[in-house]
């Protein structure tokens, strides 16, 4: 997920589009200035032309033969975000080892950075895949057959405990998905949602995650576009409010026996 959210709390049983897999957190990855999908179909996605006055030359945008190196730099960027360990520290997976419970994490990482190499934006920085962004570009998201087959999204159902799933299906997404359709309103369609960006610890303290920021407020701005995230680190906050985003709402995940997991949700309206 892309960063930290706003305050209404709120519990949402309905079922969500897919695209609000897009959980745009930016854990503590902001802070700095073994399997992956099934043999996915190799289709080559359709390029999305993103011609930015902020464009970088450490910036690049990946293509799906890279999935596994981008979702790994994710994984490790997220290891301990509260959001990605919400879905894996549940009750009925106490038994799971650390092993495990990193197995299943990497593998959402692979099917979610899959799924926005087919149809969204990923950008890297840094020359190891140091910081990696998943931007959903307006009018596009991942709820299609097609795409939750080829990315392996459809094995959440199964991969994750009863209570897991409902935590991501029930809980998460349809929260996610109105939350951000309540914030922008009629503006929802046309913004830029930036899911997901991650630094790797290694990489971290470069100016990465800056770059792969810029590169889309930039090309959103000459659009006149909205760019919407939710954060899960409060320390990220004012990290944000630095690129032009301010907090709109704060939202809570609320069924963790040890209490609230907070999302701030940031939007940063389009500057002339």
């Amino acid at each position: 997920m892309a960063g930290n959210h706003t305050s209404t709390t709120t519990t949402l049983e309905q079922t969500p589009a897919m695209n609000s897999l897009l959980m745009a957190k930016v854990d503590s990855v902001m802070t700095d200035d073994t399997s992956g999908p099934a043999k996915p179909i190799e289709t080559t996605p359709t390029p999305i032309k993103t011609t930015s006055p902020a464009a970088d030359a450490n910036v690049r945008i990946l293509q799906l033969h890279e999935y596994k190196e981008a979702a790994l730099s994710l994984a490790y960027a997220f290891e301990h975000d509260e959001v990605s360990l919400y879905f894996l520290n549940t009750p009925d997976r106490a038994h799971w080892t650390k092993q495990q419970k990193w197995d299943l994490h990497l593998k959402i990482m692979e099917y979610i950075t899959y799924a926005h190499l087919l149809k969204g934006l990923v950008l890297a920085a840094g020359p190891n895949y140091d910081c990696v962004a998943l931007w959903m570009p307006p009018g596009k998201n991942i709820d299609d057959i097609p795409t939750i087959l080829r990315s392996g999204l459809w094995r959440l159902n199964y991969q994750l405990s009863a209570e897991g799933r409902h935590r991501f299906f029930s809980e998460f997404f349809p929260l996610l998905h109105d939350t951000k359709a309540a914030v922008l309103e009629e503006k929802d369609p046309e913004s830029w949602y930036l899911v997901y960006i991650g630094t790797r610890p290694s990489g971290r303290g470069k100016g990465y995650a800056r770059k792969l920021v810029d590169y889309v407020t930039a090309k959103a701005d000459k659009e006149g576009r909205a760019c919407y995230l939710e954060s899960s680190n409060e320390v990220n906050e004012a990290i944000y409010r630095k690129m032009g985003f301010e907090v709109s709402k704060r939202i809570y995940l609320q069924r963790a026996a040890e209490g609230t997991v907070r999302l701030e949700i940031m939007v940063r309206e389009a500057r002339k």
